[in-house]
């Protein structure tokens, strides 16, 4: 059981590691490891899977990582082929912040903050523009303002956390928009 975990993480880890440009690069990685390498699954049961994974939300590597995984040890083993995806990119943010936090009082790292922060405002300001165009585009106007303005009001105003507000959101779009 132990030598199967391993492989298991093995046969995740490394295209994680190697697939730059996230889940479709790693997909051809993923497959020479659970088919060819392992015997895991036939071609036919891997492009199953590929097109089961492409047809529920989120990152394609990380959900069959954790069916490959659990297929083949259950949920300890769903879990180490979900965590042998991430755990590069985690590894490495860690390292990066580590980094960062070490270095936060030089200036040239103060500079980069000061140059990155417009950066992310922007973003930040494109993504609520696109959120709220496509919720008038779906709702209308009206609704779409009211629960813009009423939001931002229980945020700023009331002090209300995010998550409250989500949930509300989310309850209100199942009872009245769905």
């Amino acid at each position: 059981m132990i030598k199967l975990l391993i492989e298991i993480f093995i046969a995740f880890f490394i295209p994680a590691v190697i697939g730059y440009g996230g889940g479709p690069a790693t997909i051809p990685l993923i497959e020479e490891q659970v088919v060819s390498r392992y015997g895991w699954l036939t071609v036919d049961e891997f492009a199953e899977i590929l097109a089961l994974g492409n047809t529920l939300p989120g990152p394609i590597a990380t959900k069959m990582a954790a069916y490959i995984g659990f297929s083949q040890a259950g949920f300890l083993g769903g879990f180490i082929g979900l965590f042998a995806t991430i755990a590069p990119s985690l590894i490495l943010m860690i390292t990066l912040l580590g980094i960062l936090y070490k270095y936060k009082d030089s200036p040239k790292v103060k500079r980069l903050t000061n140059y990155v922060r417009p950066t992310i405002a922007v973003l930040l300001g494109l993504l609520a523009y696109r959120f709220f165009d496509r919720a008038y585009t779906q709702i209308g106007i009206v609704q779409a303002t009211a629960i813009s303005v009423i939001s931002l009001l229980l945020i700023q105003k009331y002090k209300v956390h995010p998550a409250f507000i989500i949930a509300a959101s989310l309850i209100y779009g199942a009872i009245f928009l769905g």
